[in-house]
């Protein structure tokens, strides 16, 4: 091939036309991907979202539908004074800028306290091993109710002032009462005294074994005799004490 030949191919119209073609497709191809994804990611836009709290779930669905945005419930939680089904939590908070499109995750109350299962702890644990498990699982706990018993074991749990027992399902809102003793014994519980028996001499002797005391005998008192001083004999070493006299009083003489 001349080089004449050469370049006279690039004055080919075919040539010309597939490089125009193809720089038209490339064209085409970056501003579609520049436009769709701008339409696709919604750029430019920003949605302030609204407050959802304690609104009906209804309600919040209708003015998150209004402003293109999407609204999921993710947990459920409990509050006593509020209706079931008002929103409690929201994600994103209310004045965070969003795109249409954007989910809002809700948590919503209950229709009814959730309940618990309760533990094995009656007749099975101290009163503060029980209050510290009771506590720990979101148990409210009263002031223990004192019954005749072992010191702090605990003999039963008043749920709402009514007995309930392990397994039992309780609402987590219930006030509970633990049943403790107070370390004395009722007075109607009967108790049987047994005395001991001991084996008698032959028993020892047939086992082999004698008894190592021995009784002894009180020893004879003595007939005490009276006391009499004129029969006791004088102490050679005893001083005798002498009294002295008394002086004679003399008597002055009249004249």
């Amino acid at each position: 091939m001349t080089f004449s030949e050469f370049f006279g191919k690039f004055k080919s119209r075919y040539l010309w036309g597939n490089l125009a073609a193809i720089a038209a497709t490339w064209m085409l191809l970056a501003v579609g991907v520049k436009y769709g994804i701008d339409e696709y990611t919604h750029h430019g836009e920003a949605i302030s979202v609204p407050n959802l709290t304690h609104k009906n779930f209804d309600d919040a669905k209708n003015v998150a539908d209004h402003l293109k945005l999407k609204i999921e419930v993710v947990d459920t939680g409990y509050v006593k004074h509020l209706p079931a089904g008002c929103i409690l939590e929201q994600s994103p908070g209310p004045g965070e800028t969003v795109k249409a499109g954007h989910a809002i995750y809700v948590t919503i109350n209950a229709g009814k306290s959730p309940t618990i299962k309760l533990p094995d702890v009656i007749d099975n644990s101290s009163l503060r091993e029980a209050m510290a498990k009771l506590t720990a699982m979101g148990f409210k706990l009263t002031l223990p109710q004192f019954i005749s018993g072992e010191k702090y074991w605990v003999y039963g749990i008043l749920a709402n002032g009514k007995p309930v027992s392990f397994g039992d399902r309780i609402p987590v809102d219930a006030k509970l009462t633990i049943q403790v003793g107070n370390g004395m014994r009722d007075m109607s519980d009967s108790v049987n005294y047994v005395d001991p028996v001991y084996p008698t001499d032959d028993e020892y002797e047939e086992m082999g074994e004698t008894d190592p005391f021995e009784e002894v005998s009180e020893p004879p008192i003595e007939e005490k005799q009276p006391f009499n001083p004129t029969n006791q004999s004088p102490d050679p070493n005893r001083k005798q004490s002498v009294k002295p006299a008394k002086n004679p009083t003399v008597k002055p003489e009249h004249r």
